[in-house]
């Protein structure tokens, strides 16, 4: 099966420019192609990991990468899916956002061999552009009324949209001429919400260099769940790729938590099983829903390349000590993982009474009812149910003298720190 097949087989092709045309290239010669990323955070995200991953889908076929970080594209916006327009980031934070993204794209891309991918950054050619040679050999190439019909900036003319943001897509376009005219890269890739972008760039390239110039455009789906509502997004924020931002848990749990619905498209979409493997996945989902295998299968893959084996264990650890309850042997570091958004209180007496701590953290609401939940067996400390109204917090209920995990009940933890 060649590349497009794959690519076809777990839905990631969206739109070709010439499908036909692509083939044949991809057969016939190592072809260069990029996609960028605007440093508008200091971190990419898990949405951001599809055109990634595609990036390395053509590398592993033999074909060359271009991560495009963009440096002068992040000052502007890109006003694709955006409602409104976004506030402009100062120069040297847009910066210090480039490096970091320069160093999560290095993660997933292999920089040695034939097929080495390389990074580039659009500052290094459009910081260097004046504005007379802006709109006199780039900007005369574009129409007014080939512009507003682009979805990006027709979806926005009612609501508005500054020139700032309305000039974006002649800057995408112009990375495109010149990684063609600089890199030899034929390709641009995307979600959906770039093909005008992407478009507008091989129009560029075709009016600049002639009609015997040939470049391609391809867009991957945007990543949607089954309810609708948009992946990537929790009520907590954006799944990081930064584990201090995301912690290697957090990301597990979320995969692990997919809808049976979604779980075998994400699997395409997200990993390298053959097909096979994930034809296996959609039986037991099918058959053995209950059993999750297809879950843990893209929650392991997953957080593996993102976070690496030792981070993935942990997480794996982490989440079966919550669902068996065995606590005490949790590591402080996985502790700061796995109850980073449960309530906690500073504990600051030696040896405070178990009962006293209870009303102090909110985990009982009064001496009386700490007292009634101890003797109901409704507490336990580092996951063994303690039913002693004297008991005291000793230095040997301390997880590497840091923390002590208190529960009340099935699931309501509370953490205590020193």
């Amino acid at each position: 099966m060649d590349l497009l097949q794959d690519l076809q087989f777990r839905g990631l092709v969206n739109q070709v420019t010439d499908e036909e045309g692509l083939s044949k290239q991809l057969t016939e010669e190592q072809l260069t192609l990029y996609c960028g990323f605007d440093p508008t955070a200091d971190s990419l995200h898990i949405g951001h990991l599809l055109t990634i991953l595609t990036l390395r889908r053509f590398q592993l076929a033999g074909h060359k990468p271009l991560a495009l970080v963009g440096g002068a594209t992040g000052l502007i916006g890109d006003p694709s899916g955006k409602k409104a327009e976004r506030t402009l980031n100062e120069q040297n934070i847009v910066e210090q956002f480039s490096d970091r993204i320069k160093g999560q794209l290095s993660r997933f891309l292999d920089f040695e061999g034939e097929s080495g991918a390389k990074l580039v950054n659009n500052y290094d050619w459009i910081g260097k552009l004046d504005v007379i040679t802006f709109l006199r050999d780039v900007g005369k190439n574009f129409g007014i009324n080939y512009m507003l019909a682009k979805d990006s900036v027709e979806s926005r003319i009612s609501s508005g949209i500054s020139f700032t943001e309305f000039s974006y897509m002649i800057l995408q376009s112009y990375d495109f001429l010149k990684l063609y005219e600089n890199e030899n890269c034929k390709l641009q890739i995307g979600g959906s919400d770039q093909w005008g972008n992407i478009t507008a760039g091989l129009e560029l390239i075709r009016k600049t260099l002639g009609d015997q110039e040939k470049a391609f455009g391809f867009t991957i789906p945007l990543v949607t769940k089954a309810d609708g509502t948009k992946f990537g997004k929790t009520e907590g924020g954006a799944i990081w790729l930064d584990a201090e931002k995301t912690t290697p848990y957090e990301f597990y749990q979320f995969l692990i938590n997919t809808d049976d619905r979604d779980v075998i498209k994400f699997i395409k979409f997200f990993t390298f099983l053959s097909h096979s493997e994930i034809e296996e996945l959609e039986k037991a989902v099918e058959t053995e829903a209950h059993l999750r295998i297809a879950q843990r299968r893209l929650a392991e893959e997953l957080t593996r390349l993102v976070h690496g084996e030792e981070a993935l264990q942990q997480a794996i650890r982490i989440s079966d000590a919550l669902f068996s309850g065995e606590i005490k042997n949790l590591t402080a570091s996985e502790i700061k993982q796995g109850f980073k958004d449960v309530p906690s209180y500073t504990c600051e007496d030696e040896n405070m009474v178990l009962v006293d701590v209870l009303v102090a953290a909110n985990v009982s609401s009064s001496k009386r009812q700490a007292r009634e939940d101890i003797q109901n067996g409704a507490i336990y400390i580092n996951g063994e149910r303690n039913t002693d109204v004297q008991r005291q917090l000793q230095v040997e209920d301390r997880i590497e003298d840091q923390f002590t995990i208190i529960r009340r009940g099935k699931k309501k933890y509370y953490l205590i720190q020193y």
